[in-house]
């Protein structure tokens, strides 16, 4: 928690942290701005910002964000071949390690999913085996309380239109959801083990391809199947959430004069009412509790991507306050949702069956705590937030 509120008055409260803020908003934009010339060569006008604008948010999320998952990913394996994520990984590891007194291997699977997100499980395949309950606790946990460098491109370019400095807001909830995810993993599944790895610093494993070639064709490969998955999932997610949406109206007399189910009673709302008291307790206005609950509430079904979207149209049209906005952006940068559950712990088990069974039954306890993170994360947002014009998001007159 010191950490958290450190590094939080840093970013938001001091010059020195708003110039590194600023910063690494200006990197990570350029770095996409240049990766885009990929897609843009081989969909033409279809991935142009202006083309995109016109079509909606549909084709910026496809053509400019998903689409530039293969550049990131390709870029992120070939600085693995050439040692320097290996190195960047390992330096942060054993600053966190000591930090916190968690072993080598939970300290590395922590801070590896900013930088590698579903690869965080490879970087400790040899250690996966011998966790202890405890560890793996912290391992699913961090998982899905974080997003990886290359998926945060799609949520730039969602956002990036109404919301000032959103790369640098989202890298930092990234960094802040990790010692929040690791603090409530401990609290739910208490070290009762001694972990092989305490105190010791952990290499990050890395199989490594024969030259520069077959790592970026192997990294835009990795990339090819994550966007394949993640448009299937959005697909599959939001279509059955429509769906069930219908029956539940249908079958309730609910639906309005346009035959539509009143947003009161669609699933997410429904989900959303979980969310009131815990938004509510994270300092969001009362008059913006319920949109952003909603918001958490479609997260935990569908995925954050339509969550996001929606947050875009909300701070376009002046709908929640800037502050609001800025806490719901925080709440919802993480995996904490259901489909993450599939996705993580059939990682995991592929990884390490012989723990098939201490990994399931920790499944969904680490949703929870992941869930509980992000609103950790929103909460020390805004606790610090201080509508500062740079770092606040531009709301429509």
């Amino acid at each position: 928690m010191i950490f958290q509120f450190a590094f939080a008055g840093f970013i938001f409260r001091t010059q020195s942290g708003k110039d590194v803020f600023s910063g690494v908003n200006s990197a990570v934009i350029a770095v996409i701005d240049a990766a885009l010339a990929g897609p843009k060569f081989v969909f033409g006008s279809l991935a142009d910002s202006g083309r995109c604008d016109e079509l909606g948010l549909g084709f910026i999320l496809f053509f400019q964000g998903l689409t530039t998952i293969l550049v990131v990913s390709a870029l992120i394996t070939l600085l693995y071949h050439v040692g320097l994520m290996s190195r960047l990984l390992r330096l942060f590891a054993a600053v966190f390690s000591r930090l916190t007194k968690i072993s080598g291997a939970e300290s590395l699977a922590a801070t590896a999913n900013v930088f590698a997100g579903n690869e965080s499980l490879l970087t400790i395949k040899p250690c996966l085996p011998r966790l202890t309950r405890s560890e793996l606790c912290v391992l699913l946990a961090t998982c899905m309380a974080t997003v990886s460098a290359n998926v945060i491109v799609p949520y730039v370019k969602i956002l990036e239109g109404g919301f000032p400095g959103i790369a640098g807001h989202l890298v930092s909830a990234s960094i802040l959801s990790v010692p929040a995810a690791v603090l409530l993993a401990k609290l739910a599944v208490p070290e009762t083990e001694t972990p092989e790895t305490l105190g010791v610093d952990v290499d990050p494993h890395f199989e490594r391809e024969n030259s520069v070639i077959e790592a970026v064709l192997g990294g835009a490969e990795s990339g090819f199947k994550m966007i394949v998955g993640v448009t299937s999932m959005l697909i599959a997610m939001v279509g059955l959430l429509a769906i069930a949406n219908l029956i539940l109206g249908t079958c309730g007399v609910f639906l309005d004069a346009q035959g539509r189910v009143p947003v009161l009673w669609r699933i997410e709302s429904l989900f959303g009412l979980l969310f009131v008291p815990f938004v509510w307790l994270m300092g969001v206005p009362w008059s913006d509790v319920t949109t952003v609950a909603n918001l958490l509430g479609t997260r935990v079904i569908a995925t954050e991507i339509p969550a996001y979207i929606e947050l875009a149209g909300l701070m376009k049209n002046g709908t929640i306050e800037p502050r609001s906005g800025v806490m719901a952006a925080y709440a919802l940068c993480g995996f904490a949702h259901i489909p993450s559950v599939a996705i993580y712990v059939g990682g995991a088990t592929a990884l390490a069956p012989n723990r098939k069974a201490d990994i399931a039954s920790l499944a969904w306890r680490a949703l929870f705590i992941a869930t509980l993170a992000c609103l950790m994360t929103g909460a020390v947002a805004g606790l610090f937030y201080g509508g500062d014009a740079m770092i606040a998001p531009a709301i429509a007159d």
